[in-house]
């Protein structure tokens, strides 16, 4: 039966992102770009000299996560000390850039020349600083450019649209035993 009411259309599916188009392909060339430096690497040298390349990373990236890591937790020990004493904790100066390091860490433990070449970067404290620096600053731009409004707020406007556009209205009731009214309520009407 036909009501000659319009079949609802789904919606257009949004545009994909540049990050979502180009990560996966910029991915498959850093692989790509790895594997031929390690095979050019190889040939001019030997296949041993690489495998002690790949274990002198894996080692190198292990000790500085390790090292990032007990100071993070030796800074956290001390601040929660000094919280709980009353003494207002201090700012220290080396107490910034453990993810940094870790990340670097990281970096050196994955195979490959161009990633243990990027991981050394990342541990010296200029590249920490000027890393740093780029992503509080894009951080606080996106938060900048984010609508108005609470995460809170975000999710309810999601769950009110549904996905054909229609708006769900409602209202929510809450019976606690503490707020029953004394009198009964009045009857609905329209």
């Amino acid at each position: 039966m036909t009501t000659g009411a319009q079949t609802p259309r789904s919606p257009a599916r949004p545009p994909r992102s540049r990050l979502r188009t180009f990560l996966p392909l910029g991915i498959a060339a850093w692989l790509v770009l790895e594997i031929w430096l390690l095979t050019v690497v190889a040939g001019a040298s030997s296949g041993f000299m690489v495998f002690l390349l790949l274990v002198a990373g894996v080692v190198l990236g292990s000790v500085v996560i390790k090292a990032a890591g007990r100071r993070a937790f030796r800074n956290l020990t001390e601040t929660i000390n000094q919280q709980q004493s009353g003494i207002p904790p201090e700012a220290r100066p080396n107490s910034e850039g453990n993810g940094l390091m870790m990340l670097g860490g990281l970096l050196l433990i994955l195979p490959g020349l161009i990633s243990d070449a990027l991981g050394l970067l990342m541990l010296l404290p200029p590249v920490q600083k000027a890393v740093s620096r780029y992503a509080q600053r894009t951080v606080e731009r996106k938060l900048r450019d984010a609508g108005p409004g609470t995460l809170g707020d975000a999710f309810r406007q999601a769950r009110m649209h549904r996905p054909d556009g229609k708006v769900v209205q409602g209202e929510v009731i809450r019976d606690d035993p503490d707020d029953a009214p004394q009198d009964p309520r009045p009857p609905l009407t329209r």
